[in-house]
């Protein structure tokens, strides 16, 4: 009697250990990129284009705006994971033309390619990964990579607006962007449109990014229902009713029917919380608040802290209540009022991590005893023994980790 089992005479993962000596950029299960292009695309901002592999390409359905990539890149004998978001969609291109430097993006890494065999993401020069990527990689080096993944898309809006028919229309979208926070944006923002939508780009930066500015006049003249509002925090004549920075004024001089409308944001920890507070102070008909419609991306490792209800709520971080973590392999411990990852840190004591955002896994490790906090989720764990993640978890008791 046969069960249907047929074992496999050669393991692929054989294969691979084999393939990849001969030829590191094939592999039948791990996705890998090799870089083949580099864009500046503001003083703070560079653009990578990678060309994409058979595994990266098998595995890959389609992915959607607003995602991003886990890459594992090797520097001086260490694996580092980083995680960046991807610049435009599988199905469309992405490209502009820099009438300052000449440089242009296509949409494959070589003519008549689909624009899905080659990648771009973008990437602020600002640690060891950030670094080594923008400015000492070599062309046609290969590093591994996941699949397009992440819940920052166009799925998560749960807004819908009803007509005098009954019929239900999409509701407004409005995207806040700062800095680098602008990458997963152009996706968004060209997936939207292309399902109808009423969008609004209120974007924040220091420096002129002419590439930017070009796609958005280009988008704006292929889709009357796009607007932009470009504030270069470094000129007033560019502020939105006379603000700097993101405020309540801002935002209703946006003339958007806010109740109606979703909101993403991504950026630095000070425009978000610029962007809650601003939230609070908005009155909405019917008791609705504003900030239940807001989605964020945060590419920062710092504990969120998005209650204005009251003055003190500002320096609620200042008063938190400190607990006891206690490392029992290394019998170290340290007190925490954030992340455990970072209360350590700030204690000099060095823990494994990679992405900082709950992705890459690389700071999972095993608690003993105790309660603790995902700051994503707000779920609270059990008192017991079980798998947590430092990066994202806060102690809520004093607790013990098998570290």
């Amino acid at each position: 009697m046969t069960n249907g089992y047929r074992p496999e005479m050669i393991q692929h993962a054989f294969i691979d250990f084999i393939g990849s000596h001969l030829q590191p950029f094939w592999s039948f299960t791990v996705p890998k990129l090799r870089l083949v292009a580099r864009y500046t695309l503001s003083d703070d901002l560079i653009a990578l284009r990678f060309e994409t592999n058979h595994a990266f390409r098998r595995q890959l359905v389609s992915w959607q705006g607003g995602q991003h990539l886990n890459l594992s890149v090797l520097i001086e004998g260490v694996y580092h994971q980083r995680s960046y978001s991807l610049l435009g969609l599988a199905h469309q291109p992405l490209w502009w033309h820099d009438v300052t430097t000449g440089n242009s993006i296509n949409s494959g890494a070589r003519k008549n390619q689909p624009p899905y065999l080659a990648i771009t993401i973008a990437i602020k020069p600002q640690g060891l990964v950030s670094d080594y990527l923008t400015k000492h990689m070599a062309f046609g080096s290969v590093i591994n990579s996941s699949v397009p993944s992440g819940s920052f898309t166009l799925a998560q809006a749960s807004i819908t607006v009803q007509t005098k028919s009954a019929a239900e229309k999409p509701a407004s979208l409005l995207f806040i962007a700062g800095g680098s926070g602008i990458t997963p944006m152009l996706g968004l923002i060209t997936q939207a449109l292309d399902n109808g939508h009423q969008v609004t780009l209120l974007y924040y930066s220091r420096t002129e990014m002419l590439p930017f500015k070009n796609q958005w006049q280009q988008l704006s003249t292929a889709y009357p229902a796009f607007t932009y509002h470009l504030v270069n925090t470094e000129k007033s004549d560019t502020y939105l009713a006379g603000k700097r920075h993101l405020s309540v004024d801002s935002l209703l001089a946006l003339n958007l029917p806010l109740a109606d409308t979703q909101i993403f944001a991504c950026g630095s920890q000070a425009l978000l919380t610029g962007l809650y507070k601003a939230a609070a102070e908005v009155t909405l008909p019917h008791n609705k608040n504003l900030r239940d419609n807001i989605i964020v991306e945060n590419f920062g490792h710092t504990l969120p802290d998005f209650n204005f209800d009251d003055k003190q709520a500002l320096d609620r971080k200042k008063h938190a209540a400190q607990h006891t973590v206690y490392l029992r392999a290394r019998q170290r411990q340290f007190d925490s009022s954030t992340t455990l990852l970072n209360a350590a840190e700030d204690a000099g004591i060095r823990l494994a991590h990679g992405c900082r955002q709950g992705i890459c896994q690389l700071c999972r490790c095993n608690k003993v005893s105790g309660v603790v906090k995902n700051i994503h989720t707000g779920k609270m764990s059990s008192d017991g023994y079980e798998s947590i993640q430092t990066c994202i978890n806060i102690a809520m008791t004093d607790v013990v980790l098998d570290i």
